[in-house]
């Protein structure tokens, strides 16, 4: 009996040392694919937080944004809200709101239909949120996503590359930072 017993772990030990071999072999493959990408910029606005809030607080108003054209949605600044956001050519972006805390001055939303052609990204969620600047002469705007690149399989075509997803998300976010600085500092 103890002989068997013997093999028995002998067997157990070496497919075990066997399954580490694969595993080791394997675990490049398998742990390849897309990460979560994360971007977030940030600027200062000569203008007091409640003004700042003021002008991005609605949910139901991207206005600001300059590829935004149109903004329709429905319950406000509820949580669950929607908009749909037309863009300039006419393409379209599809988004809710899961977080608003206007004493905060924060909120957050995500997409939920894009083209990938409009923006290169997946699983996309963002949070805007104002705060006193450090030197409290004016506000900070804050713009941070998170998000897949547009392509979800391996080897994906340059443009929906993690890095086409980030520039394109970075790139929106600071249009956006800069034109309501313009517009906020403007007083228009």
């Amino acid at each position: 009996m103890r002989t068997r017993s013997g093999t028995a772990i002998a067997g157990v030990a070496a497919l075990a040392v066997a399954g580490m071999a694969l595993t080791a072999v394997f675990e490049p493959v398998w742990a390849h694919g897309p990460t979560r990408q994360k971007v977030r910029e940030s600027i200062e606005i000569n203008a007091a937080p409640a003004k700042v809030w003021a002008a991005i607080g609605n949910f139901q108003d991207m206005g600001w944004l300059p590829p935004v054209t149109k903004t329709e949605g429905e319950k406000g600044n509820e949580i669950g809200a929607t908009r749909k956001l037309t863009l300039t050519g006419g393409a379209t972006v599809d988004e809710e709101l899961y977080k608003f805390d206007a004493a905060a001055m924060t909120y957050s939303y995500r997409i939920t239909t894009v083209d990938v052609k409009v923006l290169p990204v997946t699983n996309y969620s963002s949070t805007l949120t104002v705060t006193p600047s450090a030197d409290g002469k004016g506000a900070t705007l804050e713009w941070a996503g998170a998000f897949y690149r547009g392509y979800p399989n391996n080897d994906p075509p340059p443009e929906l590359s993690d890095e086409a997803a980030k520039t394109a998300v970075s790139g929106l976010y600071k249009t956006g930072l800069e034109a309501l600085k313009k517009k906020i500092e403007s007083g228009s």
